[in-house]
């Protein structure tokens, strides 16, 4: 059930920002193979063009990464569908790390979903701005200014884990604080050759995984910025 969110005008959008346009995106999405008819209805309910620059609005709708700032990126619609889509396939988690808040816009895809998201981001100016985002669209989204390679392991474990930053191999912190049964997705790789893999943890402890799809994301860096 998507949840019910605060649509001020802005948010419900006109021209290239409205709902028309939106139910364009979803139906690219759906030829280009995403099913889940839950996370379709999230990307089309979720304004993504109060996500990024006023300049880029018009562009919101648009099946492709734009520039939010900080060397950052608002992930490809199709990207975000595709690891949202992988999140559920084993039924719905109750609670969700995501690493790398960036615009928020995956976070707040999740919370549309009725999901219960923490969601951790290390550079101070895009968190606050996220955090806006959530308060004006009344989405419950738990966050904090932190370095993701460490996660948030006093709200853990987690039934699922979303990062939305390419590290060069599985960062253990972020797969000790995956419940028993629990789904991580993740891109992992270099710069130059990055896989979007989800893994699955068993109840002895054992992590299987494959792999859904090339991708290229920004790295995922340590430290914090304000």
């Amino acid at each position: 059930m998507i949840q019910r969110m605060r649509l001020q005008p802005e948010a419900i959008g006109s021209g290239l920002t409205s709902q028309r346009v939106r139910d364009r995106l979803v139906e690219r999405l759906r030829e280009a193979g995403i099913r889940d008819e839950r996370v379709l209805n999230a990307i089309r309910t979720v304004p993504r063009h109060l996500f990024v620059d006023e300049a880029l609005a018009m562009r919101a709708y648009e099946d492709t990464a734009l520039p939010i700032g900080h060397g950052q990126t608002i992930s490809q619609p199709w990207v975000v569908a595709k690891m949202t889509e992988a999140l559920l396939e084993d039924g719905m988690p109750g609670k969700v790390l995501e690493i790398g808040t960036g615009s928020g816009y995956q976070a707040a895809i999740l919370a549309a979903l009725g999901l219960e998201v923490h969601t951790v981001e290390r550079i101070g100016e895009l968190l606050r701005t996220a955090r806006k985002r959530f308060r004006q669209l009344g989405l419950n989204v738990r966050s904090k200014h932190d370095d993701g390679r460490i996660g948030w392991p006093e709200n853990g474990p987690f039934d699922a884990i979303i990062v939305t930053a390419a590290a060069p191999a599985l960062v253990d912190a972020l797969t000790d604080q995956l419940a028993v049964g629990g789904t991580l997705i993740a891109p992992v790789g270099a710069s130059s050759s990055q896989s979007l893999l989800k893994l699955r943890k068993d109840a002895d402890g054992n992590i299987s995984q494959h792999t859904l799809a090339p991708v290229v994301f920004v790295p995922l860096l340590s430290g914090m910025i304000d």
